[in-house]
């Protein structure tokens, strides 16, 4: 993997599975001077949660935490300016904010299916605006949303968080045309069967049925994400934009 130093991240969702991931993944890679030189990471509830990431990490100095709601186009709009205060700019965006409200249609309620759309899609929306033009003005970006499979195959009882998801794959693929031209790609991650919390509610016997449609027979680990998304901030990943990757063990091959 080509060296790319000096460049700063900001992460949305960065407290929980694949979000909390990523951040450690990144700023580790800061640590040691490989990819990155600040990892800003944004989370909306769990101050305990941010405290022990900020904990971890061996450099402190090298990321910074902000609370906001990601659903909040004016939130994101001050929480990008105030990360690009702290870090002196902004190369790269990872959309990774999200929720589930799982219901079957005839049951899911208005607001069910409005929560899931606002904190899933518009926050990528929202964040992908507030850093474009930075990026465009330095004609340097690199934009990764995390979507899902079920964005791709549909899922049952999962109307809302399937839309949100497709929507997010569309959105993928119309702005990296809109700003290819300006040295920033932009691309998705779908993963597949993951071990988070979501995943951790299964049952036994669930569990089983969902790997009998996962060729590598097992469920993926937020890492596995993680590493993709700092391979797409990689120099090896320049002339890669508007593709959906999917980080799911051959489930949709």
């Amino acid at each position: 993997m080509r060296e790319i130093k000096n460049k700063r991240a900001i992460v949305t969702g960065g407290t929980r599975g694949i979000g909390r991931a990523i951040v450690k993944e990144l700023a580790a890679r800061s640590c040691c001077g490989v990819l990155f030189s600040d990892v800003a990471f944004v989370y909306n509830s769990c101050d305990e949660c941010a405290e022990e990431i900020m904990s971890e990490i061996p450099d402190p100095t090298k990321i910074f935490a902000f609370k906001a709601d990601a659903s909040s186009f004016e939130e994101a709009q001050a929480t990008v300016n105030a990360a690009i205060e702290k870090l002196g700019g902004v190369d790269i965006l990872v959309n990774n904010a999200g929720i589930t409200r799982d219901n079957l249609l005839l049951r899911m309620t208005e607001k069910e299916f409005d929560d899931v759309i606002n904190a899933n899609l518009k926050s990528v929306f929202n964040y992908t605006k507030a850093v474009l033009r930075p990026m465009i003005n330095q004609r340097y970006g690199r934009i990764i949303n995390i979507a899902s499979v079920v964005g791709l195959i549909g899922n049952p009882g999962q109307a809302n968080y399937v839309a949100s998801k497709a929507g997010v794959i569309g959105f993928t693929k119309s702005v990296a045309r809109e700003v290819a031209s300006r040295g920033i790609t932009v691309n998705a991650i779908a993963p597949g069967f993951i071990e988070t919390d979501m995943t951790k509610k299964l049952n036994e016997e669930q569990r089983k049925k969902l790997l009998q449609n996962v060729p590598m027979q097992r469920m993926g680990v937020p890492e596995d994400v993680a590493k993709v998304v700092a391979f797409l901030c990689s120099g090896d990943a320049d002339y890669i934009t508007g593709q959906v990757i999917a980080v799911d063990g051959g489930l949709t091959m």
